[in-house]
């Protein structure tokens, strides 16, 4: 089935503000990075794939680590079907 078109924003809020509609918090995965970088930055959602290999992480630390790599954050408000969705994916920022 098809899904509905993405959103693409930088906006701290605006990514803020979806992610904890969805129930989703910043994480990091476990074992990446070192000292002050968080290594490979995800959204944990509850019952997530992967949920065992996350760590969470302060947003203020995940919104650093997304600033440096000039990332942008591609997000789906609702599938095709119209169900919430929780797809989401971290893009280069063009």
């Amino acid at each position: 089935m098809a899904e509905s078109k993405g959103n693409k924003t930088i906006d701290h809020e605006e990514i803020r503000r979806w992610v904890e509609s969805h129930d989703g918090r910043p994480s990091r995965v476990r074992g990446t990075g070192n000292g002050n970088d968080p290594g490979i930055l995800r959204i944990d959602f509850p019952g997530g794939v992967g949920e065992e290999t996350l760590e969470h992480i302060s947003w203020e630390e995940w919104f650093e680590k997304f600033d440096q790599n000039r990332l942008a954050f591609l997000y789906q408000e609702q599938k095709a079907s119209g169900s919430p969705s929780t797809f989401f994916k971290l893009v280069h920022r063009d």
